[in-house]
């Protein structure tokens, strides 16, 4: 593992010009227009990354783009890997890894995800507080990486307080209506069945995925800073049976994109 993550970060530093990007953007399903606010030095395919995994699901480009955002150099993930593909925890957050090879120390993810919480409506956007690991494989299983981080890694504080101030305050001078909230990591492809969206209500979170919760694991057990939004693109609970459809994720994350791309941008200028 170690010499592919080694052979990926030699890559990548040369794509980079030895420069250190100040942040790293992993965009999820139907967000893949964030990459567009990036003003472009350098975009790279992920098939020509040494052992990037590659991207399965539609909404997910699978492309790396280098660039300028808010005067602050940026690298965005367009699409990301997903247990559910059938990747390792280890392959799923392989470039998380990279980014801390190459020197990266702050994070900023965005998904889509279901609200179960009676008061959310599609289209809202949820700034992520805390998370609830339901995966059934931990990211950290194995021999540990010590050259990353420690063994046993404390996780009171997964997501940054002081990026999550700057989130509330953005919005509100954009007047934005963002919701704060847990997010529940379930591993897919299935969406939730009423009971399912039940359980998670019930267990404490506000709106359920299929991805971050490794990430962000990864990525504190590196010591980087972590910042993550949510898109709720459907609704669900015991007292709701709407299907839902991956297509219909995209569309609604696709409408929430103006408010994601303020948020965004306000983060990387005022931090």
């Amino acid at each position: 593992m170690l010499q592919k993550i080694q052979e990926a970060t030699d890559f990548l530093i040369n794509k980079l010009n030895n420069e250190v990007p100040d942040f790293a953007i992993v965009c999820g399903s139907g967000l893949a227009k964030l990459k567009d606010q990036v003003e472009a030095i350098e975009v790279i395919s992920y098939k020509d990354i040494p052992n990037f995994p590659k991207t399965t699901v539609p909404g997910h480009t699978g492309k790396l783009i280098y660039g300028t955002l808010e005067g602050k150099k940026v690298l965005l993930m367009s699409g990301r890997f997903h247990y559910y593909e059938g990747y390792s925890m280890q392959e799923v957050t392989f470039h998380l890894r990279v980014f801390h090879s190459i020197g990266i120390k702050n994070l900023i993810v965005s998904n889509a995800s279901g609200g179960v919480r009676k008061d959310m409506h599609v289209g809202d956007v949820m700034i992520i507080t805390d998370h609830i690991n339901f995966f059934p494989e931990h990211p950290l299983r194995g021999a540990n990486l010590d050259n990353f981080g420690p063994r046993f890694v404390d996780m009171s504080v997964p997501y940054d307080k002081e990026y999550i101030s700057i989130f509330k305050e953005v919005a509100k001078e954009n007047d934005v209506n963002v919701r704060e909230g847990v997010y529940f990591g379930l591993q897919g492809p299935t969406f939730e069945t009423p009971s399912e969206y039940g359980m998670v209500r019930a267990m404490g979170a506000d709106a359920v995925g299929m991805s971050t919760v490794p990430e962000v694991i990864v990525a504190r057990h590196q010591g980087m800073r972590v910042a993550a939004l949510s898109v709720i693109t459907d609704l669900g609970g015991p007292e709701i049976a709407n299907p839902v459809s991956h297509e219909e994720v995209l569309n609604a994350a696709n409408v929430a994109m103006p408010k994601v791309i303020k948020l965004v941008r306000g983060l990387v200028k005022n931090a």
